[in-house]
């Protein structure tokens, strides 16, 4: 096995579910093991992670199983089954982090069921952080991953026939959680009730205290082919800092790339901010550059510290994360907003 590279942190020096509104996002004391994910197939997500936590399973062991679980779900977003790019086909992106600073990641990766496992195996059996397209479908089947067959899942070509009607690039704020059936996307509803999405971050901290995480994302439904989002992108979409705490992102990738959002929230928990008011602070800084385009983009960060306190933020309403530190606490919380 070669070495694991190991990424260049530039700090600074110093199972029940149900919905709680407004829910404040704190912890007293020192709250571990705890999961955290985005959206409300969080919930699901994290019942996996939390069977391998709840055992003194690691965070990294944890992170990877929870977002498997979505990658396995054949809806319009995240995986095989999701929209695909304005030629037709799917392109998949994840990246995972370890308490260590070791991580990796796959960009353009098609006909792959689960993206995140061949970026642990970036992770821990290559000298290198990314690999992409081609090379990364290579090393997927090397490492003994199966190509899939390059075929649309039923809904994803019933959105994407609809979709090249106008062919217009547009995506639509909170799509994740939205239950309109005139948007472009054609969201629906699925078996277990929740609504489809194109990405799942989750952050984990183990009964050992160590952190990890995970992001993995089928990217902007009907996206110019080879385009890659915040996910795979190693502070911005995931960060792990063990020493300090963990954050991932959703939503429009571009923007959270800009201010390398989730390497910002947990700077800001460096400097003392709370994992809530971190990514407010982060949120705010998107806000600012964007101005008056902000109120037609959605971008939601979620955060959890070495004591076992999280938060969340995002633009606008309609940004909910599920909460897992206990057999009988898995719940969604509400993301605070700023438009």
């Amino acid at each position: 096995m070669l070495h694991r590279r190991r990424f260049l942190q530039l700090g600074s020096l110093g199972l029940s579910s149900f919905s709680f509104k407004g829910f404040a996002a704190s912890s007293p004391a020192a709250r571990k093991p705890i999961v955290i994910s985005t959206w409300k197939d969080g919930i699901n997500a994290n019942k996996l992670a939390w069977e391998i936590l709840r055992k003194g399973g690691t965070a990294l062991d944890a992170v990877e199983k929870g977002v498997m679980n979505t990658e396995d779900s054949l809806n319009c977003c995240v995986g095989l089954g999701a929209n695909p790019d304005r030629d037709g086909r799917v392109t998949l992106d994840a990246s995972i982090m370890d308490a260590n600073g070791n991580c990796g990641s796959v960009a353009f990766l098609e006909r792959i069921k689960h993206p995140i496992s061949v970026a642990r195996r970036v992770m821990e059996k290559t000298p290198h952080v990314m690999l992409v397209g081609e090379g990364a479908q290579r090393f997927a089947v090397q490492q003994g991953f199966r190509l899939e067959p390059a075929k649309l899942s039923r809904d994803a070509e019933k959105s994407y026939r609809n979709w090249l009607k106008k062919s217009e690039y547009k995506p639509v704020v909170n799509i994740e959680n939205s239950k309109s059936t005139a948007m472009l996307a054609a969201p629906t509803r699925l078996e277990n009730g929740s609504w489809n999405h194109d990405t799942i971050g989750m952050v984990a901290m183990d009964a050992a205290g160590n952190l990890s995480g995970s992001c993995t994302t089928s990217g902007m439904a009907f996206k110019m082919r080879g385009r890659v989002g915040d996910s795979p992108i190693i502070g911005a979409g995931l960060f792990v800092d063990n020493e300090i705490g963990a954050a991932t992102a959703t939503g429009q990738g571009e923007d959270v790339i800009r201010i390398c959002g989730s390497h910002l929230v947990v700077e800001l928990m460096r400097q003392g901010l709370s994992p809530e008011n971190a990514c407010k602070t982060a949120v705010e800084r998107i806000i600012k550059i964007k101005g008056s385009k902000a109120k037609d983009i959605q971008v939601g960060f979620i955060a959890i510290n070495k004591q076992g306190e999280y938060g969340g933020y995002c633009i606008q309403q309609g940004f909910d994360f599920a909460v897992c530190y206990a057999d009988d606490k898995n719940f969604m919380v509400e993301g605070k907003y700023l438009l």
